[in-house]
């Protein structure tokens, strides 16, 4: 007898050795065993979750002299007759190649016909999605009343595609992917029936590159037995996948998150010159990546990763030393897979991929910047920088950095665990970091942190006290602080309604208070309102403004001015507005 493949050689023949999908199981063996079957089902879901297997199954049931617990005996005559290659009760249609409507028209007009062994003439049409409009047409009647010796029963991976008028007349079922623990008991079983020995990391690493499908699983664990001559191993299944070296990959992530971009494109070279592909290549790192982020947010991660204990301790290390560029890095290279599908070279798209990982302070989005300011803080909090030149006066702004919000982020460091300020002790506390800003720079722009010398007065008071109200500086101005006002309403606090309402204020400086005016009542009334207000009361503060007023701006009265004017120039003159 000619080899089988592992999928076609562990096919189930029963019910019971359906995995999982119990809801699907349940329903139709207790249709089997009432007798109540309907007369079209549509079995739906992603590929090998067993939806033309159970179609069979379903089949020689519905037929059998003496089912078992809703499967088929195989030692009836009926299931016996059934078996036989030639007969006819069972037909198993391929609407990819038979999707024309010749091939419909031929099918209603067979379905008349009564079966010859059991009870029941069964139609099984695969990828039934494959079907052409007219040929959907042609079988909506049979399918909607048919003999009462006649069952349909329709498989696809893609229901959307199927007209509603026919997914109206069926009873459907949604397969759903099965889960990595069963699947890897699946293999289990298996090898034991075929007496290969393995090692348990192999066995999860093909679950999860089945990625929930039984028939990939088993298809990549076909390949697997064949290529190990003895004991299958974790080494042995990532050469069948294709996947580069754990340690390389390790090594690549890892300076990804260091910011060595040299080093991260010469790693990137080693592995090209191996043979992999890009496309490979960002998937391994994606994967790997993924698994940083999991050891690092689970405490169940051993379990649920499943690695050789050398490769999960090599994780556990990365995944401790970052925090937010872990999601940072993965966010890019997602972008960067898609991206190659539409790139000439997608070399250059994974190296573009690479130095935007490692050269954060090039990259000016949101999460960049997050990047930049943690690093500053743990500079600050280790005492490892070097004191710089202060920035002039009239480019530099005084603003406080709300690391508070930063931190909050679910992949912060630990030991960013509360704002730099609270952990400064009060003799010894650092004048706060100063953010460059301008007209044409972001408002979180780093600068230059000079350390100060606390004064006497500054030593004595507490330092809860000053972070709590701090005090304009002199550098302030109406425009700059309008300007700091938008920024965070668009960025940090994300307010449109009350951005688009700000946008139309103008703001100078009387003093130490900045005055906001207006002269549209309706933007006066609604930036007033209590929400509104402690809006942007906090915004503010954050700037470092708490002294500050919204005022109603009274129009230019310009008829006034030239009705005063007509009056002098023609005193006995009596002018009637109209």
């Amino acid at each position: 007898m000619a080899y089988l493949a592992f999928y076609r050689m562990f096919r189930p023949d029963t019910l019971d050795k359906v995995v999982r999908q119990e809801h699907i199981v349940k329903i139709l063996r207790n249709q089997i065993e009432t007798g109540k079957i309907g007369h079209a089902y549509l079995f739906c879901g992603p590929r090998g979750t067993g939806k033309t297997s159970v179609a069979k199954i379903f089949a020689r049931a519905i037929n059998c002299e003496n089912p078992q617990n809703g499967s088929p005996c195989g030692k009836c005559a009926t299931c016996r007759a059934l078996a036989e290659g030639g007969n006819l009760d069972i037909s198993e249609i391929d609407a990819a190649s038979n999707n024309g409507v010749d091939e419909m028209r031929d099918l209603r007009e067979k379905v008349q016909y009564p079966p010859v062994a059991g009870k029941y003439k069964v139609y099984i049409i695969d990828e039934v999605h494959m079907l052409t409009a007219s040929a959907f047409n042609a079988v909506l009647k049979t399918l909607e009343e048919p003999p009462a010796h006649a069952v349909f029963i329709l498989a696809t991976t893609e229901p959307q595609k199927i007209p509603a008028t026919i997914l109206s007349r069926c009873m459907r079922f949604d397969f759903k992917l099965i889960p990595q623990h069963d699947l890897e008991q699946l293999l289990k079983s298996i090898f034991a029936k075929v007496g290969k020995e393995y090692e348990d990391e192999a066995v999860a690493a093909i679950a999860r590159a089945g990625a929930g499908s039984a028939r990939d699983t088993l298809s990549i664990a076909d390949m697997c037995v064949s290529y190990s001559t003895g004991k299958l191993t974790y080494a042995d299944v990532n050469a069948v996948l294709g996947s580069a070296d754990f340690y390389k990959i390790a090594d690549v992530a890892e300076m990804l998150l260091g910011d060595d971009a040299g080093g991260a494109l010469s790693c990137a070279e080693q592995v090209f010159s191996g043979g992999k592909s890009a496309g490979v290549f960002v998937k391994d790192i994606l994967s790997f990546l993924n698994n940083v982020a999991v050891a690092k947010m689970c405490k169940n991660a051993k379990e649920i990763l499943n690695l050789p204990e050398e490769m999960f301790s090599r994780i556990k290390s990365i995944s401790a030393a970052y925090g937010h560029k872990i999601l940072r890095a993965t966010e890019i290279f997602v972008k960067a897979e898609g991206d190659m599908r539409y790139a000439a070279d997608a070399r250059v798209v994974l190296e573009t991929a690479i130095l935007r990982c490692t050269l954060p302070q090039a990259d000016y989005n949101i999460d960049s910047l997050i990047s930049r300011i943690s690093a500053l803080e743990n500079k600050i909090l280790t005492g490892n920088f070097a004191a710089a030149k202060p920035a002039p006066a009239a480019q530099s702004v005084a603003a406080a950095t709300s690391s508070a919000e930063v931190q909050g982020d679910m992949f912060s460091s630990p030991a960013k665990a509360e704002p730099f300020y609270a952990r400064q002790s009060a003799p010894s506390a650092a004048k706060k970091p100063v953010l460059t800003q301008s007209n044409e720079s972001d408002a979180f722009s780093s600068a230059p942190i000079a350390a100060a010398k606390p004064t006497a007065a500054s030593a004595q008071r507490p330092a809860a006290e000053s972070v709590a109200k701090p005090t304009p500086s002199a550098a302030l101005t109406g425009k700059s602080v309008h300007a700091s006002l938008l920024r965070a309403l668009r960025t940090t606090h994300k307010n449109a309604v009350l951005f688009t309402l700000c946008a139309d204020l103008t703001c100078v400086q009387e003093g130490n208070k900045f005055v906001f005016n207006t002269e549209n009542e309706t933007i006066y009334g609604a930036i007033n309102r209590p929400d509104n207000a402690k809006i942007l009361a906090d915004v503010l503060a954050e700037a470092g403004v708490n002294d500050y007023e919204v005022r109603l701006k009274k129009r230019d009265d310009g008829m006034k001015r030239a009705l005063d004017a007509l009056k002098a120039n023609f005193g006995g003159t009596d002018i009637d507005i109209k």
